[in-house]
């Protein structure tokens, strides 16, 4: 693994438990996933949706804002309003926390499934579609690396279909249609190189 990498497992570890403790529904998502699924690289913060549903999110926030530590004076106040809690760890590892209430954000949720990183220590991350989902979704220039290092990786193994389903609407939503094509682009070029 990349250097840092285990530093930043350990930390998740630290963040499901508590978590856990609580009886919570959340999955790892973003840089932590991408270590699972993509190609191992060297990330700084902790990604996780955590499953609150709508109107209750006090009940969620407060009790991580006694554990973690949070990352601007308004952080609650931030994370009521934009449904992500931005915290630090004790460790000094910033840890995004969305506030998941979305059909697909519960989906997610639903499909992710232990990965041991060692010797019986499990991290809960998203599926590598719902990871891909959440890359193109994104946007972003190092998202698109990390969606074309997902199919790669996966290659003959992800259930396109399902990735397909999930982002159009979510695109539509977002206004931004036309990533789509640009995913088909690049899942044709995966597979004519993975066959030359």
């Amino acid at each position: 693994m990349p250097l840092g990498v285990e530093e930043l497992l350990l930390a998740a570890v630290h963040v499901q438990a508590l978590l856990l403790e609580r009886g919570w529904r959340f999955c790892f998502i973003g840089g932590v996933a991408i270590q699972r699924w993509g190609n191992p690289r060297f990330t700084t913060d902790i990604h996780l949706t955590l499953l609150t549903g709508f109107g209750a999110e006090e009940s969620f926030v407060d009790p991580l804002l006694r554990q973690l530590q949070p990352r601007r004076p308004d952080a609650r106040e931030f994370a009521l309003r934009h449904r992500v809690l931005l915290a630090r760890t004790a460790e000094g590892i910033d840890v995004d926390v969305a506030l998941g209430a979305l059909p697909f954000e519960e989906r997610t949720i639903a499909r992710a499934t232990p990965w041991e990183i060692r010797g019986g220590v499990r991290l809960t991350t998203c599926s590598a579609e719902d990871l891909l989902t959440h890359k193109v979704f994104a946007g972003r220039s190092v998202d698109w690396g990390d969606a074309e290092q997902i199919l790669v990786r996966q290659h003959g193994k992800l259930n396109l279909a399902q990735v397909l389903a999930e982002l159009g609407p979510l695109l539509e939503l977002k206004g931004q249609p036309e990533a789509m094509a640009r995913l088909d682009e690049l899942i044709a070029q995966v597979s004519r190189r993975s066959t030359a």
